[in-house]
């Protein structure tokens, strides 16, 4: 690649996507895009060209960016008919930044590796508001040449960014922080729903709760989302249990026990039972208040 800025393709224009792309395309960068869905409203089109498949995105992007919800999707993506794989050529760089399974990762950056190119998984963290604000956390996994590579891109959508390891190390990372995010969204609920049950007002122990130990930033935004009930998406439930399935199977193959995970997982089971695969996550509340026949802000 030449010291001129590279062509950009960005593939999948989502909640998370389409921020992330336009702080690429705010940057000065020439960007290639493709989606299946409608084009959002906040899409910036400036430097940038619909094109109208994956494989044409590849044919003249010199760094391809993928942000597509699922494993399945990603392999779509990439080797299903005009997909990505059909329009690359040497030298050029695909970076998945979705959340899916690490071994299919390692798997899917074998075929790509051997047409000649480089390949990183760097799945993030932080949301829509991180997304929007260019402040997602960033894990990566790939060769240390390809990650000095695409680093500067990566600044110019989150903040906190790792090399975690080798290909497949960051999709770890990310499992590993989704168990972490889901057991504190538990936490946080459980601890709201007894101080509302027990009758104090849960907006006050939430703001006596933030000085403290048990600061974190799942009390901080989630908790504010449970009491103010606004589960709008963010980040939807039926994505963390797409990431927990993840955790969980690969749990079972490592001969891990995961109990907690598991408990997680029942409770994002109940909410969509009871319609909520597309609530935000923080309202895994719900499950817990259905058990409880009681809802933080009402009335004890």
């Amino acid at each position: 690649m030449s010291n001129t800025k590279p062509n950009i393709g960005f593939i999948g224009l989502g909640i998370m996507g389409t921020p992330m792309v336009n702080h690429l395309i705010t940057a000065g960068y020439t960007v290639f895009t493709y989606t299946r869905s409608k084009i959002p409203a906040t899409f910036n089109s400036a430097s940038a060209t619909l094109c109208q498949s994956n494989q044409e995105v590849a044919q003249h992007a010199d760094i391809i960016f993928m942000m597509v919800p699922d494993t399945p999707n990603v392999e779509e993506v990439l080797f299903k008919e005009n997909g990505v794989a059909a329009g690359l050529s040497q030298g050029k760089i695909v970076v998945d930044m979705s959340s899916i399974s690490p071994i299919a990762t390692k798997a899917f950056a074998q075929k790509i590796r051997a047409l000649g190119c480089e390949y990183l998984d760097a799945p993030v963290s932080g949301g829509e508001v991180g997304a929007k604000n260019a402040t997602l956390s960033i894990m990566v996994g790939g060769e240390d040449a390809t990650f000095a590579t695409v680093k500067p891109l990566f600044e110019l959508m989150g903040k906190n960014i790792t090399h975690v390891g080798a290909v497949g190390d960051g999709q770890t990372a990310k499992v590993a922080n989704q168990i972490i995010v889901a057991l504190n969204i538990e936490a946080v609920s459980e601890a709201l729903l007894f101080a509302a049950k027990a009758g104090a007002d849960p907006a006050k122990v939430r703001q006596a709760l933030m000085g403290g130990f048990a600061s974190s930033k799942i009390l901080e935004v989630h908790g504010e989302r449970m009491i103010n009930r606004s589960f709008d998406p963010g980040f939807r439930i039926e994505l963390h249990q797409k990431d927990l399935n993840l955790a969980l199977s690969s749990a079972k193959a490592l001969g891990v026990s995961l109990p907690n995970t598991a408990t997680a997982q029942e409770l994002f089971n109940s909410c969509v039972a009871h319609g909520g695969k597309a609530w935000d996550h923080s309202a895994m509340v719900r499950a817990l208040e259905k058990l409880a026949n009681f809802e933080i802000g009402q009335k004890a």
